[in-house]
């Protein structure tokens, strides 16, 4: 696969309000192990390879265990999660989804009992904020880095 362009070589002006959206969400004060799920997850709904490498490698990087990056597709079914990473995880699957669900208010009332207002307002930039550059990678084709080429 060969990338299409570069956005901030092509349009540094226009990059430069996502890069400081970027640095908030980063210093927001939500914990960083969830800023790098919620990432990692909205990713993988969006088959955003660059961005799943990158936020997986960030979570390594930050302490994450692999066991939990492995089963993050199935938080469901994993007792590792907090409470307060479920409702993350659920708001970030809805927001990801919205077309689809419009974010029910189960998901809502589950996000609220666990994040305050201000903290709401932070997650859900935080979700629409990986959404974009999901979109920004996969449209304009990133290339994440690798080892030997087709390697498994």
């Amino acid at each position: 696969m060969n990338p299409r362009l570069n956005p901030e070589k092509a349009q540094p002006k226009a990059m430069k309000p996502m890069l400081a959206l970027e640095a908030y969400i980063n210093g927001c004060g939500l914990e960083g192990p969830l800023i790098e799920l919620v990432k990692t997850r909205a990713s993988q709904i969006n088959g955003c390879a660059y961005c799943i490498h990158m936020h997986t490698r960030d979570a390594r990087a930050a302490g994450e265990s692999e066991e939990r990056l492995y089963l993050l597709d199935a938080w469901r079914e994993s007792p590792l999660y907090t409470p307060r990473e479920r409702a993350a995880l659920a708001w970030t699957e809805s927001l990801t989804l919205v077309s689809e669900n419009h974010v029910p208010d189960a998901v809502w009332e589950e996000a609220r009992s666990q994040f305050d207002e201000a903290e709401m307002v932070d997650l859900t930039l935080l979700v629409t904020t990986i959404n974009a550059w999901n979109r920004i990678a996969i449209g304009f084709r990133a290339v994440h880095p690798s080892g030997t080429p087709g390697a498994a």
